[in-house]
């Protein structure tokens, strides 16, 4: 009896731990799954919108500026204050500095180089990140992680397609927008740990709202010209905004930068079938493997990062249980 009141004691709550560790790290993979799937729905989106007549700032401020009043509703409904000090600066810099240059480098460098070429640049944000959180942040980068890495990495080369041409100026926003997108991730990483994904939500969309509201009232607006425009618009700010942002936020605080850029690779792919099913574009024998080869890199994933090991427990899993 003492036997297995000591096994109770001692082997039990160790096993509830894991269990809790294991599902708190399944559960961010599949909130960036979910964010990635909803990025991927923009490209569509915009493309419906632009048909109607509504340009890219106008576009980034109407994403944001509806994403806003939506997030200001369900602050005060759910009793959520918001963040304050550093905390709130750091967000509202990630928002108008780091999300506004983020898609006005990727929209401007879509106007001088192919859209092939401009996807296939800011892809290269997974491998940045792993760089620089390898560097600034000291994140260990494991064996399985890396493959993980570069297979999803080559399934978005294929995903995209072959590409080429343009002009110089564009490819160097395409990268700029691959190292301004890679630093909000590692910056975000860290602030989100302080704060809810509703928070941090809320300010980094508020903030981006503002900024590009200030853009359009320099260059002048271009709004929908019809009802479907507008849904399209609409769609945008609560599919490819609200849901995705918040979603990543949350799944980010689980899973580190490094493994939420390589599962946001699910984003093409996305985009790719949505593509084929809404707007009749052809899926090739390339974008098929390069599909299969991005999903193979989130079952690595998922498997080999959750939580099996004392030192992953203690630093994925502490505060989420305590």
């Amino acid at each position: 009896m003492i036997g297995l009141a000591g096994f109770f004691i001692l082997v039990i709550p160790n096993l509830f731990r894991d269990l809790i560790c294991t599902m708190h790290y399944l559960i961010g993979v599949f909130l960036v799954l979910i964010s990635g799937s909803s990025f991927g729905t923009l490209a569509i989106f915009a493309r419906l919108a632009y048909e109607d007549g509504v340009t890219p700032i106008t576009l980034l401020f109407l994403r944001f500026g509806i994403a806003s009043l939506c997030m200001l509703l369900v602050m005060p409904i759910k009793g959520i204050p918001f963040p304050r000090g550093w905390i709130l600066l750091g967000l509202a810099f990630m928002g108008g500095i780091g999300y506004v240059g983020q898609a006005l480098s990727y929209f401007t460098a879509l106007t001088l180089i192919p859209a092939g070429l401009v996807a296939l640049l800011l892809y290269l944000y997974p491998a940045i990140v792993t760089i620089l959180a390898v560097i600034i942040l000291k994140e260990r980068i494991s064996k399985w992680k890396m493959i993980a890495l570069l297979i999803a990495l080559g399934g978005t080369v294929l995903t995209i397609g072959p590409t080429g041409g343009g002009q110089f100026l564009g490819v160097i926003l395409g990268l700029a927008a691959a190292f301004i997108y890679s630093i909000y991730i590692l910056v975000g990483s860290k602030i989100t740990k302080q704060v809810t994904a509703i928070q941090s939500s809320t300010v980094v969309i508020v903030s981006a709202a503002i900024v590009s509201g200030g853009l359009v009232a320099i260059k002048g607006p271009a709004f929908p010209a019809t009802a479907s425009g507008w849904a399209s618009v609409i769609a945008i700010a609560l599919i490819s905004t609200i849901l995705a942002i918040v979603t990543f936020f949350a799944g980010l605080e689980r899973v580190g930068p490094t493994n939420a850029a390589t599962l946001s690779t699910i984003e093409p792919v996305v985009t790719v079938v949505l593509a084929a099913l809404i707007l009749d574009e052809r899926i090739t024998l390339y974008r098929m493997l390069g599909g299969i080869m991005i999903i193979l890199a989130v079952i690595i994933l998922a498997r080999s990062e959750a939580p099996n090991n004392e030192r992953t427990k203690r630093v994925n899993c502490s505060e989420s249980i305590e």
